[in-house]
């Protein structure tokens, strides 16, 4: 009897043990591929301050201040309902698509205030770009699908927007898959790579800024694989600014990282920084998997 309950006791201290949480971070691929260029000689693309917004009543982003540098991959994390997709949206205006949203505060792209009245909102999507969660081609050829853009700024001539097509395609990693059935409907294609078409699409108004809303969220791993390894390739030519649920992508492809919870930014720092040695007690439970 005497040796059940030590037997009993000893399992309880053995089962207790494996389940104390780890002190260690979440166990990730850090992104290798880096722009080590100093932080002070680079230009700020967007610099948010003290950004406020209102849906309604809900105040969805509180106090927002974030300093995003040029040709970097940032990366936006957060539990579900903490503000990342209401902040990339506001970054291109999107979020004035919605009727009972208010802001105070100030986003400057590159100095200028996007909310200033002069400022027009076409003139500033034209420079930042925008993919979203889910594939949404045009019901179009892939040849229109990357021509839109460049045609509504009046462009006509052919040879210009053939030259332009090859060079977002190539741009997007796609054109080798593609460039045999530019004429057939772009909803022909695998979700992969109508992401990819959107990609292009977005590349071909030549913008200095992408955002990207979980843009791979609907894909298989191959597909997810593809866009990350673009996000790479273009960085050098572009600021991308990306939402996701998935800390590993986060840790794998951006050089910075931003940790938003509850509406507000909690910590922003290199990537590397975040996941392994957090200043706050909130991003290392988050990436930890604690919660979220």
């Amino acid at each position: 009897m005497e040796k059940n309950t030590i037997n009993k006791q000893t399992e309880r201290t053995e089962l207790n043990e494996s389940m104390q949480e780890p002190k260690t971070k979440v166990n990730v691929e850090i992104n290798e591929n880096t722009n080590d260029v100093p932080d002070i000689d680079k230009e700020t693309v967007f610099l948010t301050k003290n950004f406020n917004l209102w849906y309604g009543d809900n105040h969805a982003l509180k106090d927002i201040n974030l300093d995003i540098k040029e040709h970097e991959v940032t990366a936006i994390i957060g539990p579900s309902g903490c503000g990342k997709s209401t902040y990339v949206k506001a970054l291109n205006r999107m979020v004035e698509l919605v009727p009972i949203v208010r802001t105070e505060g100030d986003i400057l792209y590159k100095d200028q205030n996007i909310f200033d009245k002069n400022y027009s909102k076409e003139r500033l999507r034209t420079n930042v770009g925008m993919v979203f969660q889910k594939p949404n081609p045009f019901p179009k050829s892939i040849y229109d699908n990357i021509t839109y853009g460049p045609r509504i700024h009046g462009i006509k001539d052919k040879k210009i927007l053939d030259e332009i097509v090859e060079t977002s395609l190539k741009g997007a990693a796609i054109w080798d898959e593609v460039k045999d059935r530019l004429d057939t409907n772009a909803y022909g294609l695998s979700g992969g790579q109508q992401q990819r078409i959107c990609i292009a699409r977005c590349l071909a108004i030549e913008p200095d800024v992408i955002l990207m809303d979980e843009p791979t969220s609907a894909l298989d791993p191959i597909s997810t694989n593809k866009v990350e390894e673009l996000t790479q390739d273009i960085k050098d030519k572009y600021s991308i600014i990306i939402v996701t649920h998935n800390m590993q992508q986060a840790a794998r492809i951006s050089d910075k990282t931003a940790f938003f919870y509850e509406g507000e930014v909690v910590e922003f720092d290199k990537t590397d920084k975040i996941f392994s040695n957090p200043n706050d007690k909130r991003t290392e439970d988050y990436v930890s998997g604690r919660f979220g």
